[in-house]
């Protein structure tokens, strides 16, 4: 009995939904269209097109936004290649050191560098 009253339930909703459409277009129903004001439609009109200046102003700055966030991050790219090929440029010439010098040079000069390096520490270390 619930099921058969369910279905009998939905077919008036689904009538009434339904019930203003015809071939072409809607039409309204005598009543509601009695209610229908022009100060209300023009009303709705400026409270559409305020949110749509909203909308577009929003977008206008989203767009400013995002411009100069890939202004930011091409500049850092440009710098990040720059500072790779310096680098690179580096140690080519470390390689170059390292090929061309005897082993014998090269602990001469390690060996150097920590002496210097241990001194300093310990002039500052007092």
């Amino acid at each position: 009995m619930s099921s058969t009253i369910m279905k009998r339930d939905y077919r008036n909703n689904r009538s009434a939904l339904f019930d203003g459409i015809e071939e072409g277009g809607i039409r309204a129903a005598p009543s509601y269209s009695h209610e229908i004001d022009e100060q209300e439609n023009d009303r709705a009109m400026d409270g559409l097109q305020d949110r749509v200046l909203l909308l577009k102003r929003l977008t206008g700055d989203i767009h400013e936004e995002v411009e100069s966030h890939n202004r930011v991050l091409d500049r850092m790219g440009n710098e990040m290649d720059s500072s790779r090929g310096i680098l690179s440029g580096t140690m080519d010439r470390f390689k170059m050191v390292f090929e061309t010098k005897s082993s014998r040079r090269m602990f001469t000069l390690v060996a150097s560098f920590v002496v210097i390096f241990l001194i300093v520490y310990y002039l500052t270390k007092r």
